[in-house]
């Protein structure tokens, strides 16, 4: 998935006559460990072009997924958190705000909230007070959808450590921008006009038209994307792969259907096109996103067990394996199913909302036998006083990693 510069203006003397883009196609991974440099690697390579001014606007441009930034199903009240975060073409810092709360330096003063990356902060309401040490932390933080406006309100104790807390941003893109700017300014390239973002369903079309490439960078190769999304269960990753399908889908159709349809349908076509042909029926399988975070998506464990079985035979079988959590050794894994037959034996995917717990993917038994397998528990919470319903599937997995033949 490239990360392109794009400018449609004419150079003359080490000026560029018009605006730069910075038009993103999916990659979710920039600001993350290995390309914490993608602006300054996209300004270096501008600046090697001789470019040493750009008069006119800086413009990050994500609509190349078009429909709208969370997927089909998910509910409002999950959009301010880490796992429901805006799925845009041009996502950066896995797009999260991580927030760090301070107790005042007493007992009535207001805490500190600290916000990395500091330009994606939000405006905040409210205030967090510190109370007596030892008493009971209750803090608050909440983001109305649709608003930049956090609301904050609760109390701290003095003396308590720093406490940890991850927010949705509100507009990737437009964080991208004020990264980029910054590296281009390091790189000795002034830019006259403003930093403004062109988000769907604003039509980019004549901005592009006439536009060349002044810089590309590549995301990792797409197995790498899919190993992060699955370790982590980071649903950003999932949800711009199934949106990269369907932006494919949308551009290489020869019969699109009548009326608008989103980025996100036309992968969820794609899908549904696909499944039949590896023998899964349409009506055991019916999606709407790329995550699983919607309540619309309904699968059997029939079906899940048949894709996996489909999905091993093939030639990156062990390395898709190879991607998914693993019991005790990483991932949404690593605690778990330890000094057990299933520690670094299961390689599955966990997947949990309200009321329903779900384990799927691969054992090997004590007898050497490859299984695939899935477990799903709806409609189920256990009592408070019992053990988490991690621990049931955890255990039924533990079964089949003990299994030694026969009845």
């Amino acid at each position: 998935m490239p990360t392109r510069l794009l400018s449609s203006g004419r150079t003359h003397d080490g000026r560029l006559n018009g605006p730069l883009i910075l038009y993103g196609m999916g990659d979710p991974t920039l600001g993350t460990a290995d390309s914490i440099a993608w602006a300054d690697q996209l300004a270096g390579q501008l600046a090697a072009s001789g470019i040493r001014m750009v008069h006119g606007n800086l413009i990050v441009d994500d609509s190349y997924f078009t429909g709208p930034t969370f997927g089909a199903g998910w509910e409002a009240g999950d959009l301010q958190s880490s796992f429901a975060v805006p799925s845009s073409a041009l996502s950066v810092h896995e797009n999260i705000v991580d927030i760090t709360v301070n107790p005042g330096g007493g007992a009535g003063l207001p805490a500190s909230l600290g916000f990395t990356p500091i330009d994606a902060q939000p405006h905040v309401s409210g205030q967090i007070i510190t109370t007596l040490p030892r008493t009971t932390s209750d803090i608050n933080l909440y983001r109305a959808p649709g608003s930049d406006t956090l609301h904050a309100f609760g109390n701290v104790p003095a003396q308590a450590p720093p406490q940890q807390f991850k927010l949705a941003m509100t507009d990737p893109a437009l964080e991208a921008g004020r990264e980029l700017r910054r590296a281009l300014q390091l790189r000795g390239i002034r830019v006259t006009g403003q930093l403004q973002a062109l988000h769907w369903p604003q039509d980019d079309t004549g901005l592009l038209a006439h536009a060349r490439t002044v810089g590309e960078i590549w995301s990792p190769p797409l197995l790498e994307i899919l190993k992060r999304g699955l370790k982590r269960s980071q649903n950003l990753y999932l949800q711009n792969l199934l949106l990269n399908v369907g932006a494919h889908e949308q551009a290489t159709t020869s019969a699109p259907p009548a009326g608008f349809t989103s980025t996100e349908s036309y992968g969820i076509r794609a899908l549904q096109a696909w499944l039949p042909q590896i023998g899964i029926a349409p009506s055991t399988s019916l999606i709407a996103e790329g995550t699983g975070l919607s309540r619309r998506d309904l699968v059997t464990p029939d079906a899940l067990v048949r894709l996996l079985g489909y999905l091993a035979a093939q030639p990156y079988g062990d390395a898709l394996r190879d991607a998914l959590p693993i019991a005790g050794v990483d991932g949404t894994l690593l605690g778990r199913m330890r000094d057990t037959a299933a520690e670094n034996n299961v390689h599955a995917k966990t997947g949990s909302m309200t009321y329903v717990h779900c384990l799927a993917g691969y054992v090997t038994t004590a007898a050497g036998e490859r299984l695939a397998f899935a477990v799903m528990l709806d409609n189920y919470e256990p009592p408070t006083d019992a053990p988490r319903a991690s621990s049931d599937l955890d255990a039924i997995a533990v079964l089949l990693a003990d299994h030694r033949g026969g009845d």
